[in-house]
């Protein structure tokens, strides 16, 4: 088993996902383009894990209808009871088994990791020999999360709760984000041992580490400067800042590959979306879905378009663009509305194209 080639990625969705106030499963929320479930999908399959396994629970249905679509490589496994993080796991271990090496376990409701953490949490419980290995942060304000206890040498000491902490305890700023590297035999045996004399009875993965600990294998841990990384999204207020995070990212990503954002704060651009070098993207538009931007296009301000291509040198200024193909060199005029199907210049032979000022909100289909 390579560093880079775990045995599998559990990602579990199972989450009822109640502070979101939707009928829509909490995972299947969109970020940029496409679901939380979708981004995490991503990051996990940048580990090439011989096996992608998603743990499903409450709307069960409409996620693994969704898997089916987006990610028929993802196995679905279904926690029949909201048992807590280490009974997802178990759930696993018990259905489908696990094969030989390392298990990430991560969440479909972390959609700003990113696979480069993964890889380095992996390369980092190889090289490390561990039993287990807890990816951790620094939050100014750790309220609410378990903290990272270390003994003198500043090793690894164990994890706990904020409910049962002391009060020096809390000061601790370094925090569990429940995210993991296991070794695989380790976490089948461990899971089937986990205690449930908590508040709610349930079992937990952190469990696992302190019986691994316990029983003297090595736990390692692997800390992160960026702490939004591993920020769960429980709510629409946390969804937005997620999007806002992940939005930036992107537009940060296309301006080093060599496109113009003039206005980041007021342009959002979806995760599929493509820039060439030299387009040049004006204040207040939104790019979504497989919209291609070629080189050298002015779009904006002001745009809206979703699925359309724009071909070199094309310039667009406060256009709505469905599905649509506008052609290199054209310029459309502002406040032109580009219908589905739209093509300009038209590909029927004989149809007008407008003067050099481009195409009228007239010679537009309707």
């Amino acid at each position: 088993m390579t560093v880079s080639r775990p045995a599998a990625v559990v990602i579990l969705a199972a989450g009822a996902g109640t502070r979101m106030k939707s009928q829509l499963p909490k995972v299947l929320h969109p970020i940029c383009g496409v679901t939380m479930l979708d981004h995490v999908l991503a990051a996990a399959r940048e580990l090439g894990p011989d096996e992608l396994i998603v743990v499903v629970g409450h709307g069960r249905r409409q996620v693994a209808a969704h898997l089916a679509q987006s990610a028929p490589d993802a196995r679905v496994v279904v926690q029949d009871r909201q048992g807590g993080t280490g009974h997802a796991v178990r759930t696993v271990t018990e259905t489908v088994g696990l094969s030989e090496g390392t298990v990430v376990v991560t969440y479909g409701d972390t959609p700003l990791l990113r696979g480069s953490t993964l890889a380095a949490l992996v390369r980092e419980h190889a090289a490390e020999k561990a039993a287990a290995t807890a990816l951790t942060t620094l939050l100014a304000d750790p309220t609410g999360y378990g903290r990272i206890l270390r003994d003198e040498r500043g090793a690894f000491a164990g994890i706990i709760e904020e409910a049962d902490a002391t009060p020096g305890q809390r000061t601790v700023t370094e925090i569990n984000s429940g995210v993991y590297a296991f070794e695989s035999a380790l976490l089948a045996d461990s899971v089937k041992r986990l205690p449930t004399d908590n508040a709610k009875g349930e079992e937990y993965l952190t469990d696992v580490v302190a019986i691994l600990r316990a029983e003297g294998h090595h736990v390692a841990t692997v800390t992160i400067p960026d702490c939004d990384e591993v920020r769960g999204v429980n709510d629409r207020v946390q969804l937005a800042h997620a999007r806002r995070i992940l939005n930036a990212r992107i537009l940060d990503g296309w301006m080093r590959a060599g496109a113009t954002i003039v206005d980041p704060l007021t342009t959002l651009i979806d995760s599929g979306v493509v820039l060439e070098r030299d387009a040049e993207i004006g204040p207040g538009t939104q790019l979504t879905g497989s919209t291609v931007v070629e080189a050298g296009a002015h779009v904006g301000p002001g745009c809206v378009l979703r699925d359309t291509a724009v071909g070199k040198g094309a310039t667009l200024t406060h256009v709505v663009g469905v599905s649509a193909r506008v052609g290199p060199g054209i310029t459309v005029d502002p406040f032109t509305y580009l219908a589905p199907g739209t093509e300009l210049p038209p590909s029927k032979p004989g149809r007008p194209r407008g003067g050099a000022g481009g195409p009228t909100r007239k010679e537009l289909p309707a």
